[in-house]
């Protein structure tokens, strides 16, 4: 690795960022018990591994993590809005990765980024991938898709053959890489990859539907559904970032006010806990009637969007969807309603239509917070453009619980690595890691908490057809 290849923005923050990653470890102990047992073995040496996703405090410790068990490491962040720069200078200044993030980025030099976040000098490419939210490993697949193409017919990609903004990126990186003479970058890269462990929701439906048609060139692991990923990082995370990222971008008082949260899967329960907690009135959306029967369940009134969209005050959507709040609902708001996203990607909240809508004004309150106001002089206050509030806003899920998610990225890079040669993974297929190591992760964080676990005796684990030493539930079980 070579720190001055780095591409970040306040290389001076570095102590800063040091202070806080220090802290960091200190409430991460799933990474640092990690450390200590697989560390010295050097479980991951010569393993080059490229890392898609925030570049946090806590992603920091995550990274040096991997580091201490022999990886090399190049990162980028997931999300224009998400890195915190003191923790880029902090990694970038040890060396201990190859960091392209800074925050504010435009999609542009985003994408750039991904690409040389997956570029190793000397080789075809990463070994191991993590990605959060499908970004990298969608330009590996489109980048292997156009090289056939080009390879059949010479065509180019062509940026304007679509009007998604992101989209329009990822063609022109890659046809930069073709008219340069890299014509089978992507392929070589594809062909060398071991595979991908996959952060989110909306990440592990695309590796399923890529796996489903057959267009799966990797072997992955999707960390997502890991309960001590799903629900600690889903519920509990965005049950503390939510409000943290609301106060923080506008100092609204919450309690009193109409809360309308999209969407009533894991994120969007905690998101409703929290409105809950601080005193809103909550309102939840939802297609699912299970979910919606559990929203009331818990005392939330579920209504469909068009009939509180004039009476909210708070519009959040959880759902990890498209096209969840339109511009035409942004038109019949409140005066100063507020508009955010915590759902994964940045196309829940239609942003295109609302700084298209005629006559709309936008007036930058301060960086991620946003008042749109239309022609009849009303407005409302979206908060990171439309992505994610909690990262744009605030600092994203605090660094307990994220503690929990990385725990299971490097036990599932711990996992692809060292059997690369086995055969227990199949390229084109989507695992889980086992409840033997869900449960070791979450044992791990018992004993910050003070936590004393019962012991079964061996008639009791008899009884209810477990082993004394766990797994304690089957696979079935729904936590």
């Amino acid at each position: 690795m070579d720190s001055k290849e780095s591409e970040i923005k306040f290389p001076d923050q570095h102590e800063w960022g040091r202070k806080e990653l220090d802290i960091a470890e200190v409430e991460m102990p799933g990474l640092m018990g990690i450390r200590k047992e697989y560390g010295p073995k050097k479980v991951l040496k010569g393993a080059k591994i490229s890392g898609s996703l925030h570049m946090t405090i806590q992603t920091a410790v995550l990274i040096e993590t991997l580091h201490e068990l022999g990886a090399e490491v190049r990162w980028c962040s997931c999300n224009i809005y998400s890195t915190q720069d003191h923790a880029a200078a902090a990694i970038a200044h040890a060396n201990t990765a190859t960091v392209f993030a800074w925050k504010g980025e435009t999609l542009e030099e985003y994408w750039d980024c991904t690409n040389k976040m997956l570029t190793w000098p000397g080789c075809d490419g990463p070994d191991v991938l993590v990605d959060d939210g499908g970004d990298a490993t969608l330009l590996i697949h489109e980048g292997v898709k156009a090289e056939r193409h080009f390879a059949k017919t010479g065509e180019l990609p062509d940026p304007n053959s679509t009007e998604n903004l992101e989209f329009k990126q990822v063609l022109r990186v890659i046809k930069e890489g073709l008219q340069a003479g890299h014509t089978e970058k992507w392929t070589k890269m594809a062909n060398h990859l071991i595979g991908v462990s996959e952060e989110t929701t909306t990440g592990v439906h695309r590796l399923n539907q890529m796996s489903a048609k057959g267009e799966l060139l990797l072997r992955a692991i999707n960390v997502n559904d890991s309960v001590t990923k799903q629900k600690f990082d889903n519920i509990y995370g965005c049950r503390h970032s939510l409000p943290d990222g609301i106060m923080r971008a506008t100092d609204v008082m919450i309690a009193g006010k109409k809360c309308v949260i999209l969407g009533y899967g894991d994120v969007g329960k905690g998101c409703a806990a929290a409105m809950k907690a601080q005193g809103a009135r909550v309102v939840v959306t939802e297609i699912d009637p299970i979910c919606a029967l559990q929203a009331l369940m818990e005392g939330f009134e579920v209504k469909r969007l068009e009939s509180v969209v004039d009476t909210g005050d708070i519009f959040i959507t959880t759902t990890g969807n498209k096209g969840i709040i339109m511009a035409h609902h942004m038109a019949q708001m409140k005066n100063n309603a507020i508009v955010g996203n915590i759902g994964h990607f940045d196309n829940e909240i239609d942003m295109a239509g609302l700084e298209g809508y005629p006559g709309i004004k936008d007036i930058e309150i301060k960086p991620q917070v946003n008042r749109y106001e239309f022609p009849d002089g009303h407005g409302i206050i979206v908060l990171a453009k439309g992505r994610l509030l909690n990262l744009g806003c605030a600092t994203g899920h605090p660094s307990f619980v994220m503690s929990c998610s990385f725990a299971n990225q490097a036990l599932a890079q711990i996992d692809l690595w060292t059997n690369r040669e086995t055969g227990k993974y199949e390229k084109g297929k989507v695992y889980i890691l086992p409840k033997e190591l869900d449960e070791k992760v979450a044992a791990l964080h018992l004993p910050a908490l003070g936590a004393e676990l019962t012991e079964l005796s061996k008639e009791q684990a008899d009884y209810i057809d477990v082993p004394q030493s766990g797994p304690y539930k089957h696979q079935a079980y729904r936590y």
